[in-house]
């Protein structure tokens, strides 16, 4: 099934314009949350496809919000690609343990990002 709908979670602005730019631009439906409090209204509005998952955030973290997300009865089944500054081989296998189902570090490559979610779908 492919990806249509995508929720992002970052605190960054620039990052949220940049990712939902880019897939908008790949016919994807895009929605942001800034925060962790955000980011469950709107899971609650509707289950996205995909989440896109920041990890340096205030206040819950994207791997303590990715572990809560995955562990949900509700919302287990939805994949997060982590999509972090934080590069060292420990953060990615961190990430991964928390129910990530990959792993991109930032800058975002327009073309890996893209790899990854077509291969999800």
């Amino acid at each position: 099934m492919p990806v249509r709908s995508v929720l992002i979670i970052d605190d960054s602005k620039t990052e949220l314009m940049f990712l939902t730019d880019l897939l908008q631009k790949n016919n994807m439906a895009v929605r942001t949350a800034e925060g962790a409090d955000e980011a469950f209204k709107r899971l609650a509005e509707g289950k996205p496809d995909l989440i896109l998952m920041d990890v340096v955030m205030p206040g819950q973290n994207g791997y303590q919000l990715t572990r809560a997300i995955s562990r949900s009865p509700e919302y287990s089944g939805i994949p997060i690609i982590l999509c972090t500054s934080k590069s060292l081989e420990t953060d990615r296998v961190w990430g991964m343990r928390q129910g990530a189902r990959d792993y991109i570090t930032k800058p975002v490559n327009p073309g890996e990002l893209l790899a990854k979610i077509k291969a999800l779908g």
